[in-house]
């Protein structure tokens, strides 16, 4: 929301986020309309409320249409969005334009939002826990949907997740941000196979798993302590009040920047903290 002008008005937003070379933070709001839908699409967490539930799935499928003028007039938006809900999959396209959003089940109501998303041509679609409140069956369709529709269209994906599931299997690049901050990134075989920073660390021996072979444990790793507040976050390291490995009070009062510790690929893999080689004291 903060990378499209979403936010209320006394929010604080900073530094830069470009978008095809373009600042986005920057933008008047005139022009934020002009990516809004067109350049960048976006699928909100919970399906259940991202439709109005007084209008029906046609109407605001046509709406978006005629607001960037993607078709000539209401006839054609009709007939756009029919094939819009045809391409995410939702049975009976043109019967479900009549429906309103209760009439559907979740899964069918996140392909609607996935429609309304794409409607645009958006270059870049951002799904913020896009199947968080959907069950696993459902999940994994979704998902599978966006990979097909991806591979189509061409359209760059980012998938903001807690699950390392989602991540795992649908991931090139891998951020992983604590306290509003990248401490870690790289390919998603690197960040798996070798995590280079405590927290990443930690995260991934949460994970509960069904194995139980030599040198394996069935304990679960859990990070000490609780997380900061956004409005409250310690100075230097934001990690350092919970990390295993910190060293000396140069975590509690440098922000470490975030340096190259690997990565074959294309894409580098970074993190950011002073104790690197102390990681892997931290089970993974």
């Amino acid at each position: 929301m903060a990378l499209l002008g979403l936010l209320p008005g006394h929010a604080r937003v900073g530094g830069r986020a470009e978008f095809e070379g373009r600042d986005l933070l920057a933008m008047s709001e005139a022009e934020l309309r002009t990516v809004r839908g067109n350049g960048i699409g976006t699928v909100f967490q919970d399906p259940m409320t991202s439709l109005n539930p007084v209008l029906t799935v046609g109407r605001q499928l046509t709406e978006g249409l005629l607001a960037h003028r993607k078709v000539p007039s209401r006839r054609a938006a009709r007939e756009r969005a029919a094939q819009l809900l045809a391409d995410v999959g939702l049975p009976d396209p043109r019967g479900s334009l009549d429906r309103y959003p209760h009439e559907l089940s979740g899964g069918m109501r996140q392909r609607v939002v996935i429609a309304i998303a794409l409607a645009g041509d958006p270059r870049l679609l951002i799904a913020d826990e896009a199947t968080t409140a959907l069950d696993v069956t459902v999940q994994a369709q979704i998902l599978d949907l966006v990979a097909r529709l991806q591979a189509e269209h061409g359209t760059g994906v980012v998938w903001i997740t807690h699950d390392l599931g989602v991540v795992a299997g649908t991931a090139d690049r891998v951020l992983v941000m604590y306290g509003g901050r990248c401490v870690e990134d790289g390919g998603v075989d690197d960040v798996f196979d070798a995590p280079a920073h405590p927290y990443t660390r930690g995260l991934l021996g949460s994970l509960p798993t069904l194995h139980d072979g030599p040198g394996e444990t069935p304990d679960l790793v859990a990070i000490p302590g609780t997380p900061p507040p956004p409005t409250d976050l310690p100075a230097g390291c934001v990690f350092h009040p919970r990390c295993p490995v910190r060293g000396d009070e140069r975590c509690a009062t440098e922000q470490p920047p975030l340096v190259r510790v690997g990565g074959n690929g294309p894409v580098p893999h970074r993190a950011a903290t002073f104790y690197g080689s102390r990681v892997q004291e931290v089970r993974p």
